[in-house]
């Protein structure tokens, strides 16, 4: 059993492993109080005025306490970011890392964002970890690029996985939790998605080119895909069909 779980831990691809990795560790380092939670959330005053940067990154890392709720993220974590990075994103690890980036800066941003906006700031002002929401963004950027796939909640029902978010969505409403969390992951999956995908089919031109700095950090590794042999793709000659 224990071999079984390093061979699938030591499979992953290199930004799935470290991601899960520094999750694991960090939660169960506050829930051994070895770390404070206090150290990690999001505070702009605390970045800004006592220059603890670090809570722009750790508030990615802490998944609140040991419990149902925290398997069921890493489970969605480890699933759906490996997916994305072993398909989507094969031989572009820079890519994938990039677009976790965007992610993680939409994400802020709007918290901070909303902060400034009456009526609704008490609600942003509550959100200070924002693992929860990358994790979905993630979940919600699969769901796009595989959209006919068909997929079973709790054997209760199916639907495609272009329904995928909508459901989790639903059921977070209906377990009491808080419904902000799951619609800001979308709404930066959504942004990634539409300038990634979309933007580029529509005028040619692509705005989240990964920058060369970050190129230069990942040695990527070459897709190589097989052709049969004596297998044509296009229309033969017309003098092959004439003989």
């Amino acid at each position: 059993m224990a071999q079984a779980v390093e061979e699938w831990y030591k499979q992953m691809p290199i930004i799935t492993r470290s991601y899960l990795t520094a999750a694991i560790v960090t939660t169960i380092g506050c829930s051994l109080d070895i770390i404070s939670p206090y150290d990690l959330y999001l505070n702009p005053k605390l970045v800004v005025k006592h220059y603890q940067i670090w809570r722009v990154i750790t508030n990615f890392l802490y998944f609140r306490k040991m419990d149902l709720d925290f398997l069921f993220h890493m489970f969605f974590l480890a699933r759906y970011c490996k997916l994305l990075e072993e398909n989507s994103f094969r031989g572009r690890t820079a890519d994938f890392f990039y677009m976790l980036l965007f992610g993680a800066t939409v994400l802020t941003g709007i918290v901070l964002l909303g902060g400034m906006i009456p009526y609704v700031s008490e609600s942003f002002a509550k959100i200070i970890f924002l693992s929860n929401s990358l994790t979905f963004m993630m979940v919600y950027v699969w769901s796009k690029q595989n959209p006919y796939i068909h997929m079973s909640f709790l054997g209760l029902f199916t639907f495609t996985a272009a329904y995928l978010p909508w459901v989790l969505l639903g059921f977070s409403v209906l377990v009491g939790a808080s419904a902000w969390v799951d619609l800001l992951g979308m709404i930066a999956g959504h942004a990634y998605y539409f300038l990634e995908d979309v933007y580029p089919r529509m005028t040619g031109r692509r705005p989240l080119r990964t920058p060369a700095f970050i190129r230069s950090l990942f040695a990527e590794e070459p897709v190589v895909a097989a052709r049969p042999a004596n297998v044509r793709f296009a229309a033969p000659p017309v003098d092959d069909v004439q003989r």
